[in-house]
């Protein structure tokens, strides 16, 4: 499926490797993007590198022929999309002991992971009803939208997923296992942490949910609802489109169209989600800094600290 023509190239990318010195690889990755006038976050770590970035179609072209000159990068996983605006304020690279936390220092995807299933076979294995569909991304990602009968371990953050497999660990062992996340990474890691502790029959989607909603029709799909992306987008459709959420400046949680009708919602101040644990000092500051985005935008500028995004 062709990707609409929009002015900006996002690219969503991620690599297992052996990064030996992670923070050595960072002033010269720093530099490329800012002097391409890339903008995004890429974050390095001894396993390798992981994140988004946005620019013209040149910009994110020259950036990624660098990153695939790093060691084992030549096949960099990229996911792309467009956009109508430069949907990040700033370009940031980081080094962090993992590029997707999971706390598990002994899971190693270089070592093993489940089977790739392309968007196209994985309607196939997701109607088997002997597959059981696990879903890992985090509670508020699923809330935008998931596959049709997926299971939600309801986790905050990805680090709780192995808490989650043990606790059901009775219930998985021995089934056949189809895993999916947003963009592939966590699946990566998910599905090798399942073999790593005896699930063998464990299978992942490849290129995530990004990839099938590019690929695959709506009228084939059984995706439901919307997919949380972490950008100024929010969120994504079929097509890649862009979605209906917009995002909660004071929680930093998506906002459906309806929340969106609820009293509870305060255009800059509060959703459903959060509307019961602010006091008034802190929705004194969120009127403020509702008003320095207002005045911003009026400027026709971006108020940086507007579009602060959940972490994965």
């Amino acid at each position: 499926m062709a990707l609409p023509l929009l002015p900006i190239q996002v690219a969503a990318l991620y690599r297992f490797a052996r990064f030996e010195d992670a923070a050595a690889l960072r002033p010269i990755l720093l530099e490329t993007c800012t002097a391409n006038g890339i903008k995004g976050t890429l974050l390095l770590a001894r396993e390798g590198i992981n994140g988004t970035i946005a620019g013209t179609l040149e910009a994110i072209d020259a950036v990624l022929a660098h990153i695939r000159t790093l060691p084992g990068c030549a096949d960099l996983e990229v996911k792309f999309s467009t956009a109508e605006t430069m949907p990040f304020h700033r370009m940031k690279v980081r080094v962090k002991r993992e590029i997707v936390t999971m706390g598990q220092p002994d899971v190693d995807p270089l070592t093993g992971t489940g089977h790739y299933v392309t968007p196209a076979d994985w309607n196939a294995l997701i109607d088997d009803p002997d597959t059981i569909v696990i879903d890992t991304r985090n509670d508020y990602e699923v809330k935008v939208g998931s596959f049709a009968g997926a299971v939600d371990p309801a986790t905050k953050s990805f680090s709780e997923f192995p808490a989650w497999f043990r606790e059901h660990r009775q219930e998985l062992v021995g089934k056949r296992i189809a895993m999916f996340c947003t963009g592939g990474i966590r699946c990566e890691k998910s599905t090798a942490f399942l073999k790593a502790q005896g699930v063998d029959d464990v299978h992942h989607l490849a290129g995530g949910i990004l990839k099938y909603l590019e690929e695959i029709p709506a009228a084939q799909s059984r995706w439901e609802g919307e997919c949380f992306v972490f950008d100024q987008r929010v969120s994504v459709g079929h097509g890649l489109d862009i979605g209906t959420h917009s995002l909660c400046h004071a929680c930093r949680m998506p906002v459906s169209p309806a929340d969106r009708t609820s009293p509870l919602y305060e255009d800059g101040l509060s959703c459903p989600a959060c509307h019961a644990t602010r006091d008034d000092e802190q929705r004194a500051g969120y009127a403020e800094r509702h008003r320095q985005v207002l005045m911003a935008e009026a400027r026709g500028e971006a108020h940086v600290g507007a579009v602060a995004r959940p972490k994965a």
